[in-house]
């Protein structure tokens, strides 16, 4: 089961690092087919909708044929599309063809999360979870340097078949080493449209709040930081190199979840979790909002995420034990609707700054995080 894991964690991790890999790419992308940086950028927008879609697919194929079996087919589309996106000619086919990787490269994630949920106790399961997560976050931290890099090396198409062989080689691996496990993982079908199941999971009050947190957290949190670049370069005058770097603290806070999750969970238990990591996310945010001196940004990067991981982690543990019959598909919904927060809040967030400018928005978007992170506490054991 420990290597099982392991694989899906790198699946995810490869995941990650394909969601985040273009960003460096994006003058290059746009130099080489003769168009502008806002205009190539919808190879990203692509990805994040194909990956957010994707993820309500694959749970009820999931829990229907088994998740093991899924994401070991999915990993091998996911390493077609990639191939796919180094033979590219033009911006247009570049967007479609990373739309595609991304409904495939989606599956590891919700299916890894849900085989956590059917495997591990309980009482273990914030702690595999979060672990498992940690390869997600390595992922989306190197991603812009493996991008940026590896352009810079061997080009982007090469960057891209490079992906794409990660892809295929974890999809080989988890074939032979658990292809033996795929029948009784199946279940035989009920009748109806598979995908109705989404709508008995979310008939469920404990469902709905549960998809409520995640929708917050993705909406509080992203929508402050995805600003967050601007705003340094706009208050500091930082390079963009210097940025990138700082912001690269959120993986490392992730990191640092991870290794101190366990005596984290002895000393605090879930409604500590939750209560100080809303606490010092607001306190990170609103240090970075009217810090006069940008090096107190850096430890603060990483207290963001450190803290973010301290919310997110008990929901997503909460995820897996919500519907424990349609594992797969509650996790599926779950993970779907942070994504859709995400994109909510970048969009609320560009209204609030132009009215009322970076740092008072940056500040309350802290702060509802700080109350998303209280009201969990009071509202624990009905998620």
């Amino acid at each position: 089961m420990r290597e099982t894991i392991f694989l899906l964690a790198l699946a995810s991790a490869n995941g990650g690092l394909s969601l985040r890999i273009v960003e460096p790419m994006l003058p290059r992308l746009a130099a080489h087919f003769g168009t502008s940086v806002s205009a190539t950028a919808t190879v990203i927008t692509a990805f994040a909708i194909g990956y957010a879609g994707g993820q309500l697919l694959h749970g009820p194929l999931g829990d229907r044929f088994g998740k093991l079996r899924v994401v070991t087919i999915c990993l091998s589309g996911a390493a077609l599309g990639c191939l796919g996106c180094a033979l590219a000619q033009g911006v247009s086919s570049l967007a479609v063809l990373r739309f595609v990787s991304a409904v495939f490269a989606s599956a590891s994630m919700p299916l890894g999360m849900a085989y956590i949920g059917d495997r591990v106790s309980i009482g273990e399961r914030q702690l595999v979870v979060a672990r498992f997560v940690g390869g997600t976050i390595i992922g989306q931290a190197l991603g812009p340097l493996v991008g940026g890099l590896f352009t810079d090396l061997i080009g982007w198409r090469a960057t891209f078949v490079l992906v794409a062989v990660v892809f295929a080689a974890v999809s080989i691996i988890l074939f032979l080493r658990t292809r033996s496990q795929w029948a009784e993982a199946a279940r035989p079908p009920s009748g109806g449209n598979p995908f109705s199941v989404y709508l008995r999971v979310i008939a469920l009050p404990r469902v709905r709040m549960v998809i409520f947190t995640a929708f917050a957290d993705g909406f509080l949190f992203f929508g402050a930081y995805s600003f967050l670049g601007a705003f340094l370069k706009l208050k500091f005058d930082l390079s963009l190199t210097a940025i990138g770097a700082i912001l690269a603290g959120f993986g490392v806070g992730g990191v640092l979840y991870t290794l101190t999750v366990r005596p984290l969970l002895l000393a605090l238990g879930q409604r500590g979790l939750v209560m100080w990591g809303g606490a010092i996310c607001f306190g990170a945010y609103a240090i970075i909002a009217l810090s006069p001196n940008w090096a107190l940004t850096i430890p603060c990067a990483i207290a963001l995420g450190f803290s973010f991981f301290m919310v997110h982690n008990t929901g997503q543990t909460k995820a897996t034990e919500m519907a424990p019959h349609a594992r797969g598909a509650a996790v599926s919904v779950y993970s779907s609707t942070w994504s859709l927060g995400q994109a909510a809040g970048v969009a609320t967030m560009g209204l609030a700054v132009s009215l009322l400018d970076y740092a008072p928005a940056i500040i309350g978007f802290g702060l509802g995080f700080l109350a998303l992170g209280a009201w969990m506490r009071a509202n624990l054991h009905r998620l």
